[in-house]
């Protein structure tokens, strides 16, 4: 398992078991599973051992659960899995948007503050998704704004931001993939990363896209635009023929409570600490959790006992993409193992332009993400063959890389 051994055609079994599971069950999960146990069963027999492909497997899931990038990324994504629960319990950046909507007094406006909201949570894009639009839906409501244009902002948002402001659980998965494939800069994955963000254009196509699209720039069309002038007709802003669920109380905190700083104080710590600390991501986030577990215990958002209900919760929110890196990880073992990289090298590279090599990877990636929604398994599992590529062919390394995450990104939300 350790030497690696060019299986010529067979070693594209494992990748593409992955792709085609996907593509049947939309179980990203299920997917990686059955990659990692064909290429498992492949390794095995070649080895003339089939009573070894257990033992193999559970080789290649030690082999990805002991490597330090994997390792890294778990505790930056927990720390930030832990931030997530404690503002969700705490509701404090509800009590932001709340504080938010006070000056919001135009259609315009409160869409340039569900913006500016969305800017503002980028540690994630669930904690986005979750909450801004829960937090502006009553303003907009009030102005007779539909739903799908506040859900077209909240969507739009959450994903690009989260990858394009280096401090979030995105920024850890992509730095980590980058380590993984000797991507660096000055030594550092980490510096390598931000000089991709400028790079990562479907990010910054969808933010401009957004940013237009609310200041009239560009037309409002298809199902926004009839449900706006149904809205302003009725003053019913759901989409046609859907009910409107029924409201509830506890999910905004009473008028007067609401504040800024309970949100603002952990962002700007872990702002501080990131630049204090030689851009070290796990001890900023690591700080702002701290940060945050004091402010809320202090002023009684929290209790201690749920401080920790919350702590435990955010870590089983992160579950499912640390079990993804393991499988991924584990299929990237294996793929080193079979030499598919080298096979998938030697077979392209008398074929390709390095000008193209970027787009392709962009539209790959895009038509896999859109088809099976991964997203940072996905980069996983590409960026091992995309890279070396990129080197043999002459292409920069950290513009292909940009082009993978562009393109994940892009199938994702989509």
């Amino acid at each position: 398992m350790e030497e690696a051994v060019n299986y010529g055609i067979l070693s594209l079994l494992p990748v593409l078991v992955v792709f085609t599971v996907s593509i049947i069950t939309k179980r990203t999960l299920a997917a990686m599973f059955c990659g990692v146990a064909a290429g498992s069963v492949i390794v095995a027999l070649a080895a003339g051992n089939p009573l070894a492909i257990p033992e193999t497997f559970y080789g290649f899931i030690y082999k990805s659960m002991s490597n330090e990038t994997y390792q890294w990324i778990t505790l930056i994504v927990i720390a930030f899995g832990i931030l997530t629960a404690l503002f969700e319990k705490s509701g404090a950046v509800m009590e932001f948007g709340r504080w938010l909507t006070r000056f919001l007094k135009t259609k315009k406006q409160a869409l340039m503050g569900t913006f500016l909201f969305g800017l503002l949570v980028f540690m994630d894009d669930y904690l986005s998704n979750l909450t801004v639009g829960a937090t502006m839906r009553r303003i907009t409501d009030k102005m007779r704004i539909p739903r799908s244009q506040l859900a077209y902002v909240v969507l739009l948002m959450a994903g690009p931001v989260s990858l394009v402001i280096p401090l979030s659980s995105w920024t850890a998965a992509f730095s980590g993939v980058f380590e993984n494939v000797g991507v660096e800069i000055n030594g550092s994955s980490f510096t390598a990363f931000i000089h991709a963000i400028p790079l990562i254009f479907y990010a910054w196509a969808a933010l401009a896209l957004c940013l237009l699209q609310i200041l009239g720039l560009i037309p409002k069309l298809g199902m926004i635009k009839r449900d706006y002038a149904r809205a302003e007709a009725t003053g019913d802003t759901f989409p046609a023929g859907s009910t409107p669920p029924a409201a509830s109380p506890s999910e905004e905190p009473a008028e007067g409570t609401a504040a800024p700083w309970n949100f603002l104080i952990p962002l700007a710590v872990i702002i501080v600490v990131c630049l204090l600390a030689d851009l070290d991501i796990l001890v900023a986030s690591s700080a702002g959790v701290l940060t945050a577990l004091i402010l809320f215990i202090a002023q009684g958002k929290i209790t201690l006992a749920g401080s920790l209900d919350a702590c435990f919760e955010g870590v089983i929110k992160m579950a499912l993409p640390l079990v993804l890196f393991v499988l991924a990880w584990g299929l990237n073992a294996i793929n080193e193992a079979t030499g598919m990289p080298v096979f998938v090298i030697d077979a392209v590279k008398p074929l390709m332009n390095g000008h193209f090599l970027p787009v392709i990877a962009f539209l790959v990636c895009s038509a896999y993400a859109f088809f099976t929604g991964a997203c940072w398994d996905l980069s996983i599992i590409i960026m091992p063959i995309v890279v070396p590529l990129a080197l043999a062919v002459g292409t920069d390394p950290v513009f292909a890389g940009a082009a993978v995450f562009s393109g994940s990104l892009f199938g994702h939300v989509f």
